[in-house]
């Protein structure tokens, strides 16, 4: 199966902050492409967020954690400057800050984020910045139901925050979760399950990752599987696609009431080949042919 490198974090925390710090850990591993390094950022005797911060940078990403318990009550420009912003600054090393509680840091430290409370906001706006990338995909235009809010939240907590299955009422919402939460997958993908074959949505879906399958149906799917799996991709299945879920690090949405017709070349060859009768157009079949020969031939994206 194909793995990913995984962006390692180094947290620097104070050892009374190991619950906040372990609850973050868990929450950026569960939804990002990330390593937590938490059992070597919490500051040992001896220790301080300046050294912690300088350990930090054998890692991608160095996020400190203030807080009561790590933050001194007198604390200089001179003795923090250089290891949290000019040091970093000049090795290219990306870093953070997060403020555990009310204690009040140097206003300058920037990025920061606010996790008083372990607030989800908060998790989700620390992992928008490890992640510093979106799905590209457009949603069909629908109409935004306001009413939505609610539904959103308990998707973004099923399917954002972790991988996951759930499921919509209707195309509409499904959409309006996509442009919310883009920020948290890879790519997403629509498919239009209704009354169509696996070797279809097989097809469909190749085409949509730059994939060219070869193979029978099984081994197709498992290439895909593979393929899918160390990714954070979110799929839309409308209208049927239950047996058409992937494991992995992969979301997917079960939308019972579809969109839309979606356009493009492998759908509409697919549909005019699969309706075609001895009334067809026979030069249209042709042409649905050649297409659907060009696209399966087209190489690895």
């Amino acid at each position: 199966m194909q793995t990913l490198i995984r962006t390692t974090v180094f947290p620097c925390y104070a050892p009374e902050d190991r619950a906040t710090a372990a609850a973050l850990a868990e929450f950026l591993e569960r939804g990002a492409d990330v390593q937590v390094m938490r059992e070597e950022g919490e500051m040992r005797p001896g220790e301080d967020l300046v050294s912690k911060a300088r350990d930090a940078r054998t890692a991608d990403v160095a996020l400190v954690l203030f807080s009561r318990n790590s933050i001194p009550p007198r604390w200089p420009r001179a003795q923090w400057e250089d290891a949290l912003v000019n040091e970093p600054r000049e090795e290219g090393v990306r870093i953070a800050f997060v403020r555990c509680d009310d204690c009040n840091p140097p206003a300058v430290l920037q990025p920061r984020f606010e996790l008083s409370g372990l607030r989800r906001a908060g998790l989700r706006e620390v992992k928008r910045w490890l992640r510093a990338r979106g799905a590209s995909w457009t949603p069909p235009e629908e109409p935004r139901d306001l009413d939505h809010a609610g539904y959103l939240e308990d998707l973004g907590i099923a399917l954002a925050d972790r991988a996951g299955v759930s499921t919509a009422a209707g195309a509409g919402l499904a959409y309006e979760f996509a442009r919310e939460y883009r920020e948290d997958f890879d790519e997403i993908f629509r498919l239009e399950c209704g009354g169509r074959s696996m070797a279809a949505l097989a097809g469909d879906l190749a085409t949509q990752l730059g994939l060219r399958l070869e193979g029978e149906l099984d081994s197709n799917l498992t290439r895909l599987a593979d393929f899918c799996g160390p990714r954070r991709f979110l799929f839309l299945l409308e209208e049927g696609g239950a047996d058409f879920v992937f494991g992995g690090r992969c979301s997917t949405l079960l939308v019972e009431e579809p969109g839309p017709p979606a356009q493009g070349e492998i759908r509409a060859a697919q549909s005019a080949l699969a309706h075609a009768d001895a009334a067809s157009d026979w030069d249209e079949i042709c042409h649905q042919a050649r297409t659907g020969r060009r696209l399966h031939a087209m190489p690895d994206g």
